[in-house]
């Protein structure tokens, strides 16, 4: 989930403060204008936590690596212990940044992500934000944070100002990075990152809200998340959950293997059938970690050569550093041998071959734009060498994606193997339908509704139609206080849920592809009061269903959003809701 918001316009502080000078060294401090009281708060907390060098205390060793250390880790791949901070707490952290000095993409560092004291992704899951290291000046182009961690607070001595993604700046950021994230002062949230050469300040002049759902539970979560880039933790005052980790070596306990195949072909070498196999390992100290197969010993019961059920052992015989551990440990796992697949076919067509799509603003521009195939009912039955025949399972097949486009298609199915076969399937721009919801103030007029206080009525959608809703929004406090839409089925069992902020959840949300124009989040949050809305939901007949949201800001400015691609749907049971949370809507008659 990577939301890429974007930073304001900056300039140079030294500038503002010596007007004689014409540039400044690294790109220095910048500021987004706001109003003489919030300024002079941000100056208030960014001076008291400029960057000198402090002593730390109660710093405890934590060491431990995340990351893949080849640099090759994506975004929301790698994360570090989750550090808790209570009320009126100061977490310090330091950590050895290593960054590929092959690669000046600007965003390849770290991003500091602030929770509420829920696991990620858990029910109740929710984001203050997150800030990454670097700083650029460039609000129409380039992001480093997102969220509720808007960017107006922040300041960084090396500003970033990167050329197709690209600057060299970034090789600053790489070293010992010392981190605090400080809930001790009543007027404001602060953090700092600072490794000597380049410092970035967050200093938010007010304390976070409370986003539990217990009340009474004041804490946040802190958790790191590597890009293109690896980090060696060092220490911690805090106590992360699970427990600090000592630099002492430590030798595997046990293991479970991740990745094993279901299926080999036969006369396969098993080192090269279990090359994406990994080994999550339990280490002294309670320590863990994924290790690749590259690290583990394989052998296989029976014979290769012979069709049949076989076991795997896996042998690891390293230490936490590497070493040769004292006791070797091992774990199983089971596999077929199997004939290769000689062809395949398609010996009963899918179910569902007529699919939809809806262009609005929201999606007019997208020119890549694809359906998922929609596999259910199909049978394809492969020959194998030796001339057997068997019925295929859908998950070791892969398929292609449809054209958002009007007309007959074809779908590749392919094997492991490369053995294809194809499937016809017919696309149609879907028809809008405009639908009537109650009631027709949903939500108390005063913004006071909890969340999910108050649900317009259950529509259904029928296959292939898009229907559409228009309403006047009332913002309130927060990004996420606005329009809520609901997927469901007829017993109110979810789909996915969607935000006007461009977030959501549920089981088929995961896998849609989403989208917002939202920009400035103050600008956005200012004009979704009074934002003149509507809202298009469609039935794509394929098992997903595509939500698009086109909003007339109240400052005349154009925002869209989209979701698209909710899955786990049943198109013959496919139905809406409205929520709101903290403000209201007034659907149009």
């Amino acid at each position: 989930m990577r939301h890429l918001y974007k930073l304001a316009s900056a300039f140079c502080a030294a500038a503002l403060a010596m007007l004689a000078l014409t540039s400044c060294e690294g790109g220095d401090l910048y500021k987004v204008d706001a109003p003489d009281w919030i300024s002079q708060k941000i100056d208030s907390a960014a001076n008291a936590n400029k960057p000198v060098e402090e002593v730390l205390e109660g710093m405890q060793e934590d060491v431990y690596t995340f990351g893949k250390t080849d640099f090759t880790s994506g975004w929301w791949q790698e994360f570090s212990k989750y550090y808790v901070i209570g009320e009126n707490q100061k977490w310090n952290a330091q950590f050895n940044l290593n960054i590929n000095p092959g690669d000046n993409t600007y965003y390849k560092n770290f991003a500091l992500v602030v929770t509420n004291d829920v696991d990620r992704g858990g029910t109740g899951y929710a984001e203050y934000g997150a800030i990454r290291y670097d700083a650029t000046g460039d609000s129409t182009k380039f992001n480093s944070q997102w969220g509720n961690l808007f960017f107006k607070y922040s300041t960084s001595n090396v500003l970033m100002d990167p050329v197709d993604n690209k600057d060299e700046k970034v090789q600053r950021l790489a070293g010992k990075v010392t981190l605090t994230v400080d809930r001790t002062r009543k007027d404001s949230f602060v953090i700092k990152m600072n490794n000597g050469a380049v410092t970035k300040v967050f200093a938010q002049p007010y304390k976070l809200n409370n986003l539990n759902p217990d009340a009474s539970d004041t804490n946040i979560r802190c958790f790191l998340v590597p890009e293109g880039s690896y980090i060696d933790f060092l220490s911690t005052n805090i106590v992360p959950i699970g427990g600090t980790t000592s630099a002492l070596d430590k030798n595997p306990i046990s293991m479970t293997l991740n990745n094993v195949p279901d299926e080999v072909n036969i006369g396969a070498d098993l080192n090269e059938a279990m090359a994406n196999v990994t080994a999550t390992v339990q280490y002294e100290e309670g320590v863990s970690k994924t290790i690749p197969a590259s690290d583990l010993v394989f052998s296989a019961i029976n014979d290769m050569d012979k069709e049949g059920e076989k076991q795997l052992i896996a042998i690891c015989n390293k230490t936490f550093k590497g070493a040769l551990s004292q006791t070797p440990i091992t774990a199983t796992a089971k596999f077929n041998v199997v004939q290769m697949i000689k062809s395949i076919a398609v010996t009963k067509a899918p179910t569902r071959s007529q699919y939809y799509f809806f262009d609005s603003p929201a999606t007019m521009d997208l020119t890549d734009r694809t359906l998922s195939f929609d596999p259910t009912g199909l049978q394809v039955t492969a020959t194998y060498e030796n001339g057997k025949t068997a019925v295929i399972d859908h998950s070791k097949l892969t398929f292609t994606p449809v054209k958002a486009a009007a007309g007959s298609q074809e779908v590749t199915i392919s094997t492991k193997n490369g053995k294809t076969a194809k499937v016809k399937i017919t696309v149609s721009a879907s028809k809008e339908q405009v639908v009537k919801v109650t009631p027709i103030t949903l939500g108390k007029e005063d913004n006071t509704s909890d969340f999910w206080g108050a649900l317009s009525n259950d529509v259904k959608i029928p296959v292939g139609q898009t229907s559409k809703i228009t309403f006047t929004n009332y913002g309130g406090a927060a990004n996420y206080n606005n329009f809520v839409v609901v997927l469901r089925n007829a017993a109110l069992a979810e789909y996915g849920v969607v935000r006007a902020d461009n977030y959501g959840w549920g089981n088929g949300y995961a896998a849609c592809k989403l989208s917002g124009g939202q920009a400035d989040w103050g600008t956005w949050l200012k004009a979704m009061n009074k934002a003149k809305v509507t809202v298009y939901i469609t039935n794509c007949n394929n098992g997903t269903a595509d939500v698009q949201a086109v909003m007339n800001g109240s400052d005349g400015n154009l925002y869209t959003q989209y979701y698209l691609g909710v899955n786990t749907i049943d198109p013959n049971d496919l139905n809406f809701s409205f929520t709101i949370d903290h403000s209201h809507i007034v659907f149009d008659k």
